[in-house]
């Protein structure tokens, strides 16, 4: 570490302690050159990678274009914010174990579909309508047998008295 006053490359650290939260190290440092004390603070970096879209174009990652297609599909739905918080951050951390420096949007997608379906079932129609961009209604038809595959328990049968 470069002393800040006088720029030589000679320190010591003199006292290391871990952030209440825990996700940082402070660090008490004194240059050898010139006797003077500062402070340095560790943090981890993580690099979320670029997406490449299906043109070639390269963008980073957005974790607010993540919210904003799952607002789009969620419009007027009866689902918690706390729950599509939930599932942008696995999408994330999905991301993040990859160790990629590169993802492609489809393989995004993929994952923001799979967490609208287990959001709701007519947000991921609408997501999917326009991911896999449908062009009639036999398309629509396709995505519906797909949510419908999974049959929806029945209500018993009442029995006169």
């Amino acid at each position: 570490m470069k002393c800040p006053f006088c720029s030589s490359d000679e320190t010591q650290v003199i006292d290391s302690r871990v952030s209440e939260a825990g996700d940082s190290i402070r660090r008490r440092r004194r240059c050898t050159g010139c006797q003077k004390r500062f402070t340095t603070y560790e943090t981890v970096e993580l690099r979320l990678p670029q997406v490449v879209k299906t043109n070639g174009n390269r963008a980073d990652f957005d974790q607010g274009r993540l919210r904003v297609g799952f607002a789009r599909a969620l419009h007027k739905r009866p689902v918690p914010t706390e729950y599509v918080d939930a599932a942008i951050e696995r999408i994330v951390q999905k991301v993040l174990s990859l160790g990629e420096r590169e993802i492609a949007s489809r393989q995004l997608g993929e994952m923001v579909m799979e967490e609208l379906y287990k959001l709701d079932k007519v947000a991921y129609i609408r997501f999917a309508s326009v991911y896999r961009s449908f062009q009639d209604a036999s398309d629509f038809r396709d995505a519906l047998k797909e949510v419908e595959a999974v049959p929806l328990p029945r209500k018993a049968a009442r029995r006169p008295a």
